[in-house]
């Protein structure tokens, strides 16, 4: 009998990625709203939609916790309560907070929503995590520099109520817990504020004083170096070590990331955590689908150990591509499908749903929205018409493997 059912928190960067996440088996999506979030250029939802994310989240029984993880200048403070206030009518699950002073603020003027503690503060023991629960948190987002011993004394040490998140999923950063100053210093982006610029994904060479019209490689290698450069983070065949250590919250990150992302990387979790709980063997479907994400290198983080940086390139890369996106489907599997890639008769291609695993299938039919027949599908977001090799419902995937 397992002692904890981890929650699967998936990212839901814009009103597409929340439904994906939801239709693909997330109990919680974290999200922001236009105002002191870290991922400021993500789509994020103004009062409105914050509103309908909750209806939407709510009816599918899944949570939603809103990002308030800024570290906010004086001059940003004012603003603050009223956010708060604004944020907490519209029945979210929980704030997720760097800052003492917004965690002081927050349990003033929204004392009714629990209060998360976001990675940015950087919890890598029980005597922080104490004095945070006994400040009112409810969970600590751990941060990512904690190995999976860590985490098992930490539980050990702390009250029996106050949970532990952590991440399983995603891109990694090469600054302590994400508190970057790169950013701030090179571009005038603040990456505490929501506006990171990204420079550890940048290519560096060496400028030597005397010689300032010349580049010098960092290595011998014609390509450069990318030093800063972090590995991808997949944890998705240690579902049980990370119950055995006490986590209660399995976190993948990606709030700018495609809705496809959302949806893959949900429903591979999805899978592998009620395999597990289900005493089934781990199967390897599911990390398959991790690789037919975008994604760098990846490693299992700091929970066995470091995880390296990946210096070869800042390039994504993944095993397949989103074709389309099924709108409805008849019981014998005539499909009306929206494009998003180009794909043609004679492709084969694969239907993703959240009940089974992927189904490989070739192209044989193809129609347009007048209902003509075509030999491929050129333009993004066009109807077409198809036949598919099962029903499916709305939001099924279609992608073709490279």
């Amino acid at each position: 009998m397992q002692t904890i059912i981890p929650e699967l928190l998936a990212p839901a960067g814009d009103a597409e990625r929340l439904e994906m996440a939801l239709h693909y088996g997330a109990d919680a999506v974290y999200l922001a709203g236009k105002q002191f979030g870290l991922r400021a250029s993500a789509g994020n939802f103004d009062a409105e939609g914050m509103r309908k994310a909750v209806v939407m989240a709510h009816a599918k029984g899944a949570k939603v916790y809103v990002t308030i993880n800024v570290l906010p200048h004086e001059h940003q403070l004012s603003e603050l309560p009223a956010y708060l206030e604004e944020t907490a009518d519209a029945a979210v699950d929980g704030f997720i907070i760097a800052d003492l002073g917004v965690l002081a603020l927050a349990k003033r003027h929204a004392p009714g929503v629990p209060v998360h503690i976001s990675t940015q503060l950087g919890v890598v023991n029980s005597e922080t995590a104490q004095m945070l629960y006994d400040l009112g948190a409810k969970r600590v987002v751990l941060a990512r520099e904690m190995s999976m011993d860590d985490i098992r004394t930490f539980r050990a040490n702390i009250p029996k109520d106050l949970e532990i998140e952590a991440f399983v999923h995603g891109a990694m950063c090469v600054s302590f817990s994400g508190r970057c100053l790169l950013s701030n210093y090179l571009t005038g982006r603040d990456a505490n504020g929501g506006a990171c610029s990204q420079p550890c994904r940048w290519k560096y060479h060496i400028i030597e004083e005397k010689r300032p019209d010349m580049q010098f490689e960092i290595t011998e290698d014609h390509a450069g170096t990318y030093i800063l450069n972090s590995a991808d983070m997949c944890m998705i065949e240690h579902i049980g070590e990370l119950v055995d250590a006490g986590v209660s919250s399995f976190k993948i990150e990606g709030r700018m990331k495609s809705a496809y992302y959302a949806a893959v990387t949900t429903n591979a979790y999805r899978h592998a955590i009620d395999d597990y709980l289900a005493d089934k063997e781990f199967d390897r479907t599911w990390l398959d689908e991790c690789m037919k994400v975008s994604h760098r290198k990846y490693s299992t983080g700091f929970y066995y150990g470091h995880p390296g940086q990946y210096y070869a390139d800042a390039h994504y890369f993944t095993d397949a591509d989103v074709c389309g996106i099924v709108q409805s489907c008849s019981e014998d599997g005539e499909a009306v499908v929206s494009q998003r890639n180009k794909f043609s008769v004679g492709d084969t291609v694969e239907l993703v749903t959240p009940d089974n695993k992927p189904i490989a299938f070739t192209v044989e039919d193809l129609r347009n929205g007048e209902n003509e027949s075509i030999v491929s599908a050129p333009h993004p977001m066009m109807e077409l018409h198809m036949r598919l090799p099962a029903k499916c419902g709305r939001l099924a995937l279609l992608r073709k493997i490279r």
